[in-house]
């Protein structure tokens, strides 16, 4: 089985580069994205290239699960088609189970800009609870997944590992949820902190740092262009008043790798 991997801010992804099916199980999955006993890995993209159809993209967690949307395992993806020769410079689109986005490759496979779509904010769009001792301002929005922003004076990796897997699982989310911990530094700036559903806590994440941008313009906190500042690197966000988002940021190749069969014989 044959793989590339990129990362897009530190946050890294297998693209599966084989013409043979791909085993989708949860099993498999996670042993191939394991750090120890896989090639490691924050997901995995199954492309699907076919004649004559949209292109298009299955998203896997580290858990097995599969995630709507990814903005940095999209990124990768537009990196990779690029490559591949199947795309060029010009825009073009991706279908996701989260929605269709608009895709252009810039500076030569380095940077990439998308269309993510619109941010949507169901009501009430603020929750205000007790959450394990700590009283905590909830944010939920959708980019075509789910996300919840929590707003603190001092986001760190310590905080997201502690208070990430318990609202990821709170009754309010029942299909679970990114957590973002962010701290407004100025009018074009957030220092955020993430706990990404199914994967755990994450150097950088695309869609949640649509999400931070989206509710921290929708609050007054920023204005239309956010530079989203991450352990893992910076993603720029540029928002309208109709709550669409147009995300920009880097991606790196790191190589090819072939995972050898005897690595599968592991599940079980």
């Amino acid at each position: 089985m044959q793989f590339v991997k990129y990362h897009a801010a530190g946050n890294d992804y297998l693209v599966y580069h084989d013409n043979t099916p791909f085993d989708c199980s949860a099993q498999a999955i996670s042993l191939v994205s394991d750090r120890h006993r896989g090639l490691g890995s924050d997901g995995i993209l199954v492309p699907v290239i076919a004649p004559g159809e949209m292109l298009s993209v299955r998203i896997f967690n580290t858990d097995g699960s599969e995630a709507e949307k990814s903005g940095n395992g999209l990124r990768i993806l537009c990196r990779y088609l690029w490559d591949q020769g199947i795309v060029t410079h010009e825009p073009f689109e991706l279908a996701t189970k989260g929605g269709r986005v608009r895709c252009q490759v810039l500076d030569n496979g380095r940077r990439i800009a998308i269309a993510m779509g619109v941010a949507t904010f169901p009501e009430p769009e603020r929750h205000s609870m007790e959450v394990d001792g700590m009283h905590l301002h909830l944010n939920p929005v959708s980019m075509g997944n789910p996300h919840c922003v929590v707003f603190v004076d001092q986001p760190t990796e310590a905080l997201a590992r502690k208070f990430g897997p318990i609202i990821e699982h709170l009754s309010l989310f029942p299909n679970r949820t990114n957590v973002q911990f962010v701290n407004v530094v100025d009018r074009q700036n957030l220092m955020v902190q993430i706990w990404e559903r199914g994967v755990g806590y994450t150097l950088s994440s695309g869609t949640s740092s649509c999400a931070a941008a989206a509710v921290s313009r929708r609050l007054g906190f920023v204005d239309d262009q956010v530079t989203v500042h991450m352990p893992g690197g910076q993603i720029t966000i540029e928002l309208d008043d109709d709550n669409n988002v147009l995300m920009q940021g880097p991606v790196c190749k790191i190589g090819r790798y072939s995972l050898d069969q005897e690595c599968l014989t592991q599940i079980g």
